[in-house]
């Protein structure tokens, strides 16, 4: 693997040589009539068992036994199904947390548990391989995914973990170059969408710990803007085109998309039982749906047309009761939404500056000029003086959306906001958003997984570093601990660390990890790992220090 002074041209051919061929058939796109079969059956619990199988011969061999023998008397789907595909299931590996072992020890020891080597990958499945080696999140999640490895990445460090470093940022920029985007996941069944675009704060990450060159990836941050900017050229106004709008006035925003229309191949009955619910067109529920998988949050009030009345009152957590919250409202394509935004602010101020250093001045200067609109369309769109914070924007209706979420501090950590936006936005997390155990999700409480009462470490280090960027200190420190304080609680119990958390005040022995969403909490956990850790470096007083496991756990791959 070259180091950080290789030239562009010799790590772009060390890429090629090592890549695989790309291959974007999905699961449903090979076995058809057999994958509706399967997955209607509900031959597996989880969706997504199926479509992460390894076929054991050609799939086109299998289809063609299918088609031969499912007629037959006697035929049995589940029996073909388990002859013909290896099931590569989440299993116990080796590895057990160490009782007394502290929390901070515990993260270093997982990271080999869980990183993965290019030559694991099973040919024909939908996994796609990866030239370099990658950390996974943990648990049902066997693959890399887009926006938790930034938060992982934040873990390693130090020059042990550089070469690691350097080759996750190798694979994403890979995935630029072979497929035009960063999917989701790398699973063919992913390919349709991106998650939040976070490559230019692993470039930079990268290169501030000494593992890369960041103008080696200009050429792959300016692809990844392409992406998410197809269709903005000649844009009327009030009109939209895949992942851009063009708002009254001029203004070019985006929103999250995905490609397909279908079911989720990975959460196929429950996309067809929301569907079967309701009167909407199927086609549109389900690009709704998969375009808040592309969010990463998935799911959220956030993203529902008429969010559930009723709002978690502060200083009395135990008196708000979730609510259900049906996807049939979704609308996804329809919000505008604030963190995307800042997010694409971000990289286009990486690409400017980058081309700068790089001698490009055309380029600098343009992107220069695509940051400042797109900040001035953001305090226009999307900043609400009267409320001190930033909320998502409906661009069908014309209005701002008036569910409050964590959401709002990425123009703070994407340094957006003004040094008065930050102050107002501190009073209001401060008092509508902090929990006993760190930063709310949302202000409403239901049984979807990214709303209260649950915390998810991205978000918790987003607010902590965009607050202390901004001087407040105060509030920064305050979710840190409390953050803190709520992962060692449970590693304490149980031994491990998961993948969100319940933020409620509860008796020390009863703290657990959060509930909701479309299947169990998993453990492992990639990003909760890489926060923890960040957190920790960053408070050394800090109690959560001399926490240690009460309990051996079995780490899931």
């Amino acid at each position: 693997m070259n180091g950080p002074g290789a030239a562009p041209a010799a790590r772009r051919s060390t890429r090629a040589a090592t890549a695989p061929a790309p291959d974007r058939l999905t699961p449903a796109d090979r076995y058809r009539e057999l994958f509706v079969e399967v997955q209607s059956r509900r031959v597996f619990a989880d969706s997504k068992t199926f479509v992460d199988c390894a076929p054991r011969a050609a799939p086109e061999a299998i289809l063609a036994a299918y088609r031969a023998t499912c007629g037959q008397p006697g035929f049995d789907l589940s029996a073909f199904v388990h002859a013909n595909f290896e099931l590569l299931q989440p299993a116990p590996s080796d590895y057990v947390s160490v009782p007394g072992q502290p929390i901070a020890a515990h993260i270093e020891d997982l990271w080999p548990v869980l990183t993965r080597q290019p030559q694991e990958h099973p040919p024909q499945s939908s996994l796609l391989q990866l030239p370099h080696a990658y950390v996974v999140p943990g648990g049902r999640f066997r693959e890399l995914y887009y926006w938790d490895s930034y938060f992982t990445m934040l873990g390693l460090a130090g020059p042990a973990h550089a070469p690691l470093m350097r080759g996750m940022v190798e694979n994403f920029a890979y995935l630029i170059d072979t497929y035009g985007l960063v999917p989701n996941g790398t699973r063919s069944y992913y390919l349709s969408r991106s998650q939040p675009p976070v490559f230019a704060l692993m470039v930079e990450l990268a290169e501030q710990r000494g593992a890369i060159d960041a103008l080696d990836f200009l050429p792959q941050l300016e692809k990844e803007h392409a992406h998410w900017m197809q269709g903005s050229d000649g844009l009327a106004e009030g009109q939209a085109c895949r992942r851009v709008v063009r708002l009254a006035g001029g203004a070019l925003l985006n929103r999250y998309w995905d490609a397909r229309d279908t079911p989720r191949e990975e959460s196929w009955l429950e996309d067809v039982a929301t569907a079967a619910s309701c009167d909407r067109a199927p086609e549109s529920l389900y690009r709704d749906i998969r375009a808040a998988c592309e969010s990463g949050w998935d799911f959220s009030t956030r993203w529902l047309r008429d969010p559930p009345a009723g709002r978690h009152v502060r200083g009395a957590p135990h008196a708000r009761a979730a609510t259900a919250a049906s996807l049939a409202s979704i609308c996804t394509t329809d919000i505008l939404p604030v963190d995307l935004n800042a997010f694409l602010h971000r990289l286009e101020r990486c690409i400017g500056t980058l081309a700068a250093r790089a001698g490009q001045a055309a380029l600098a200067r343009e992107f220069e000029s695509r940051a400042e609109a797109r900040r001035a369309a953001i305090d226009a769109f999307f900043w609400n003086a009267g409320q001190g914070a930033y909320f998502d924007h409906d661009w069908r209706r014309g209005e701002m959306r008036d569910c409050l979420t964590a959401a709002c501090v990425v123009p703070l950590f994407a340094g957006i906001a003004s040094p008065a936006q930050a102050h107002a936005l501190s009073a209001t997390l401060s008092h509508r958003l902090l929990a006993h155990g760190g930063l709310s999700t949302t202000e409403c409480g239901s049984d979807q997984q990214w709303d209260q009462p649950n915390g998810w470490a991205a978000l918790q280090w987003m607010a902590v570093r965009g607050l202390a960027d901004y001087g407040h200190e105060a509030l920064s420190r305050s979710i840190a601990r409390r953050w803190l304080a709520t992962v060692a609680a449970v590693y304490e119990r149980e031994g491990k660390l998961v993948e969100k958390y319940a933020l409620r005040r509860v008796e020390h022995e009863d703290t657990a990890g959060g509930a909701g969403g479309e299947y169990p909490l998993q453990d492992g956990f990639g990003w909760t790992n890489g926060v923890t850790a960040a957190l920790l470096a960053e408070h050394p007083q800090h109690t959560a220090h001399g926490c240690v496991a009460h309990a051996a756990a079995p780490q899931h791959r």
